[in-house]
């Protein structure tokens, strides 16, 4: 039986592609192995999201080149520069783009001649990654917001919502995993059914999954600013199994930069939804996500973006450089940032946050949460609550615990201290 081995980078999107493929292969009946020297065939799913996504991609492909095993590139950068990874890294022993993915075998077998089954990569076979009681769940794929910095439209194309019964069977696959907490992601997870002739909504996905009783706890992720109706606000305010959390990546306040990256909404939109969610949802959690050194971007936008954030208090915060991504229209804008001006701002705009990180997390302490075990450090357990998301941006919860608990364990703990990122508390 020969092994394979797969290295995932980028986002969660693309861990849930990830963990697709290793069910495929699990299912052709090939050994999954974590160690790549181990294994006969290294996949590697690639992000081509910005430059620093590609050079990490690129430098994982050049260091997995030298086990001498079969090399197969997969993901965001096989699906965006095909024809330049052939000619550029000939070791490399196939590249398979996301357009293939529906004939993922057929590609396979090109180096691998023992292979015989056919088939694709989808749901199914699925093999997940995230432990035994928490799944991403991807309710769509593509974006039709075609922001002026980013290619992810080119990558992944024009946004199609999975139709809702395939969404409810994959939900109770989950479950009958052992799957309690689920969290649901796109590209664009407010668009779901803008594309369907139906008139669903998100609404209708949370709502089929609040039907699966064994589902203890939902969370949504990127949410575009615009598309957050106050149905949806008072939806989630109403459902206690819908973690009361916002992830809605703003990437600038000032209503001139916004428009020129083709974000829909201005300054005064912004800090009128978020009061808004404030307003119906006291202890939302608010999370974004900001870009600095757009081009055209001067001192007074960075100075007005940073007063901003102390007007709104984001309670996490994720910040990169604008990235200048060929084929994209703001590549050929004016008035371009320089890269050491992006960085000097970027080092501020994070230091900055991380005063309003503290405060917004001091908030907290002596309050009661019940959430997951997710792991254990230095005789502390690591905490999952509606606070902090899973994919490595929000901070940790340490506890303290009273008794010994396993992985996925449901505890409630208080919050005893507040540090800049993170909390601590003791188990109830």
């Amino acid at each position: 039986m020969k092994k394979v081995s797969l290295i995932s980078l980028g986002c969660s999107k693309n861990l849930v592609d990830s963990e697709n493929i290793l069910g495929l292969l699990k299912n052709d009946g090939y050994e999954i192995t974590n160690l790549p020297e181990q294994a006969d065939i290294i996949f590697i799913n690639t992000c081509g999201f910005i430059n620093s996504a590609k050079k990490e991609s690129l430098d994982t492909i050049f260091n997995v080149l030298k086990y001498k095993k079969k090399v197969v590139v997969v993901g965001c950068l096989a699906q965006r520069y095909e024809a330049i990874l052939k000619s550029e890294i000939p070791e490399a022993d196939l590249i398979i783009p996301i357009r293939d993915y529906n004939n993922f075998n057929e590609r396979l077998k090109l180096i691998d001649e023992e292979l015989t089954k056919s088939g694709g990569v989808c749901e199914q076979y699925r093999l997940l990654s995230t432990g035994p009681f928490s799944a991403y769940l991807r309710i769509g794929d593509g974006c039709d917001n075609c922001c002026s910095y980013c290619a992810i439209p080119l990558i992944r194309g024009r946004f199609h919502s999975r139709p809702l019964l395939d969404i409810k069977k994959e939900s109770y696959s989950l479950t009958n995993q052992g799957v309690k907490e689920i969290i649901v992601l796109e590209q664009d997870t407010s668009k779901y059914g803008a594309d369907l002739s139906n008139g669903l909504s998100l609404i209708d996905v949370l709502q089929t999954l609040l039907d699966n009783q064994q589902i203890e706890s939902i969370r949504l992720l990127y949410l575009y600013p615009d598309e957050i109706s106050d149905a949806l606000i008072d939806f989630i305010a109403k459902h206690p199994r819908i973690a009361p959390y916002f992830d809605i990546p703003i990437q600038h306040s000032e209503s001139h930069i916004l428009k020129a990256m083709n974000r829909r909404g201005d300054k005064r939109f912004l800090r009128s939804l978020f009061n808004k969610i404030r307003q119906k949802i006291p202890h939302a959690v608010l999370r974004t996500t900001i870009m600095v050194g757009f081009p055209s971007e001067n001192n007074r936008d960075f100075k007005n973006l940073l007063s901003f954030l102390d007007e709104i208090r984001f309670d996490h915060l994720g910040a990169f450089s604008y990235s200048r991504e060929e084929d994209t229209p703001a590549y050929h804008f004016s008035h371009q940032v320089r890269e050491k001006t992006k960085q000097k701002r970027l080092d501020i705009l994070m230091k900055h946050q991380q005063k309003i990180s503290y405060q917004q997390a001091k908030k907290h302490v002596g309050e009661t949460m019940e959430g997951y075990v997710v792991g254990e450090h230095n005789g502390e357990y690591l905490i999952r609550t509606y606070w902090n998301a899973p994919d490595d941006v929000d901070g940790s919860i340490f506890m303290k615990p009273c008794h010994k608990h396993r992985i996925g364990d449901k505890i409630k703990c208080r919050i005893t201290q507040a540090f800049v990122y993170d909390l601590l508390g003791e188990e109830i």
